[in-house]
């Protein structure tokens, strides 16, 4: 949706002054934001059960991650079309119900003990989901002011962050406990290891049927909720717009920003628990491993509410590049240490981590003006860096170990240290001052 049709939107519904309705749906809204970074976050848990279960090596328990993120790169495009037909509220039900499918397939998936049937899930899972953010995001946006829509994003994403601080206790408790007692049970022959297969894969139904229940009860609410009326694309005044958001060095730079930035994030928390489960690092159990996820994720929380307060006083881009050089060291000394230095550094990323993908997305589509929307979705589409460096750095982990194959989110990180400080100043095509 091009900015002019944003504008009169917002135009349209303050005249009828329904800032209560604002309020209201931004509460509505940030359940969305919860739910959908609990359920991303519950990968990082699946992953070293799977990768138990079906025996995999690192590189094949990343499909997960590939499988789920690839979802982004496949289904942002047509998400953006359906939305623009159908409006934001809508979008948000269509997504919730596919997301609410991908949570039911899982049951067969662990009835039948099929890693593949495992990975379809996951994608159809992660479709719903991109339907969510395409959906929600600009939904947050239009609810109010222009001036405060990053505010309004940070904090309802401060409230994604929580669901990925609660979901690592909900996974560790319901899922990862069994494998401890299961694995006892393998050692017993082929026969009974593959009842074993069966009862671990049994554990992941009853965590999704939950989730599955909570979507379909919160799909049924929006149905309900009479919400603004927003997002459905005025054909005549995208027909207007020329040019490409394309010839913004800064948007593409941005993109390649949040493509590596994804895909650090998705590539550390994948390979945590079987970080901290080594004996030269924290000599832990993956369940008791699965709790520290919580301090990785809800460094992230907490550094989004003091990002939000430094960023109104410093250049978001200096912000930017000082948390990427944190990590950066953060990640060496993880790469290069050992025990409770190495298991805490690694954590403490967490905390670097908070604002980068709100700050680079803003960055990027400043002064975009009238191709705005075309760069949201050039930024949706970057998020598939989740698929793909978390696949090249397990292939790393399989060669020259976990430790070294920190390599990837290291080399990450100097971009975006890059970019906070030079690229997102790049310089602007004379284009836009002509928009």
């Amino acid at each position: 949706m091009a900015t002019s049709q944003l504008q009169s939107e917002l135009t349209q519904i303050n005249s009828t002054h329904q800032q209560g309705n604002f309020r209201f749906a931004l509460v509505a809204l940030t359940s969305l934001f919860f739910m959908w970074g609990f359920l991303t976050c519950l990968n990082d848990i699946l992953i070293p059960y799977l990768k138990n279960m079906f025996d995999l090596n690192y590189t094949q328990a990343m499909l997960v991650q590939f499988c789920f993120f690839g979802a982004y790169f496949i289904v942002s495009i047509p998400a953006g079309a359906l939305v623009g037909k159908i409006g934001y509220q809508k979008g948000i039900i269509t997504g919730l119900i596919i997301a609410c499918i991908g949570c039911l397939l899982f049951y067969p998936s662990a009835s039948y003990g099929s890693y593949n049937m495992f990975l379809f899930a996951f994608f159809v899972l992660a479709s719903g989901i991109t339907i969510l953010q395409v959906s929600a995001n600009p939904y947050v946006s239009a609810l109010g002011p222009a001036e405060t829509a990053s505010s309004r994003l940070t904090l309802t994403q401060a409230f994604n962050s929580l669901g990925t601080t609660v979901a690592p206790f909900f996974g560790s408790w319901l899922i990862l406990s069994t494998v401890e007692h299961d694995d006892k049970i393998t050692e017993v022959g082929e026969v009974i290891g593959q009842l074993s297969v069966q009862q671990q894969a049994s554990a992941v139904q009853t965590p999704y049927l939950i989730l599955a229940g909570a979507l379909f009860v919160l799909a049924f609410i929006f149905i309900l909720l009479k919400l603004p009326l927003l997002g459905k694309r005025d054909t005549q005044s995208s027909a207007a717009v020329k040019g490409s958001a394309w010839q913004y060095p800064h948007l593409v730079l941005g993109a390649v920003g949040i493509f590596v930035y994804v895909g650090a994030e998705v590539g550390i928390g994948s390979f945590l628990i079987s970080f901290l489960t080594q004996d030269h690092i924290g000599g832990v159990s993956e369940s008791q491993a699965a709790h520290y996820i919580a301090y990785y994720f809800g460094g992230a929380m907490v550094g989004r509410f003091i990002g939000a307060a430094v960023m109104q006083k410093i250049k978001a881009g200096k912000v930017l590049a000082f948390n990427a050089v944190c990590a950066c060291i953060l990640v060496a000394a993880a790469m290069l240490s050992a025990g409770t230095v190495a298991m805490w550094a690694l954590l403490l990323v967490g905390l670097c981590n908070s604002i980068m993908f709100p700050t680079i997305f803003s960055l990027a589509l400043h002064d975009l003006k009238q191709h705005t929307s075309q760069g949201s979705g050039i930024l949706c589409l970057a998020i598939v860096g989740g698929a793909v460096l978390p696949l090249f750095q397990g292939m790393l982990a399989d060669s020259i170990g976990i430790q070294l194959a920190f390599i990837v989110p290291l080399l990450c990180y100097g971009f975006i240290g890059y970019y906070g400080l030079i690229g997102c100043d790049a310089k602007r095509p004379v284009s836009t001052e002509m928009a």
